[in-house]
Formats: C-alpha cells, structure tokens, sequence
C-alpha cells in the first residue's frame, strides 16, 4: 500500500538512511513500495541520546535506517532496554518496554519507535516530579 506523506518547506527527513531537504514549498510525495522513512522530528543524533530513554530509542532508529550494522545496533539496543527494566518497576513502563521489544523481534522498527517514545514522557514526568 502507498504512503503519502506532505512535507513542509525545508523539513529533513530520511530514506533507507539518506538523509533529504525539501525544497521551498510545501510538496506531498507517494511512496510507492516499503521504504525506512523518518521525519526530521523523530530522528536524534547520538549525542542527544542522553537519557535512558533515548538510549534505547536510538539503536532501533539505527536499526530501521541502517540494517548493514543490525547487530551491532541490537547489541545496544538489548542492554539499554534490560538496564532500564531493571531499574524501573512501573508496571505499564515495564508493559511498555515489553511491547518495544516485541515490535523490534518483529522487525516493526517504526512501530518500535512510537512506543518508544511514550518512555520520554514517562522520564518528563518523573524528572519533573
């Protein structure tokens, strides 16, 4: 099934891992058969991958993008997940994790992200508090 997706002007985003600039206009583009797409607000650079959180995030979005190092992604990405299992006792954070596991087993590394991202809020509130 395609995927249309509308950009704005001058939005990044990635396929299979290039990195693309819109142009100066707002555009729509059809994507025709399964590509790994990110949009520049769901991608952080390593550096930003600075809390427990995002330490897990960021070797599935390697993952999705760049499957010529999966394993060295994987490595990463099963402790940061078994270390942040450890520590946290939550049981829908817990629920959560177990989820973003399933999804990367699955190779839904896109699904896997979103899911994912539900942690940093879970880390907003607790740091907040």
């Amino acid at each position: 099934m395609p995927l249309k997706i509308s950009l704005k002007p001058g939005e990044k985003f990635a396929i299979n891992g290039a990195v693309i600039t819109n142009g100066d206009r707002r555009t729509s583009m059809v994507l025709q058969n399964k590509a790994s797409i990110l949009r520049e607000r769901d991608i952080i650079q390593q550096e930003d991958a600075n809390t427990p959180a995002r330490r897990i995030y960021f070797p599935i979005m390697m993952m999705y993008l760049d499957q010529g190092n999966f394993d060295t992604y994987y490595q990463e990405f099963t402790a940061r997940i078994e270390e942040f299992m450890d520590t946290i006792k939550v049981p829908a954070v817990v629920e959560r994790c177990v989820i973003i596991n399933k999804e990367v087993a699955n190779q839904n590394y896109y699904g896997a992200l979103k899911s994912c991202q539900a942690l940093f809020e879970f880390e907003e509130k607790l740091l907040a508090s």
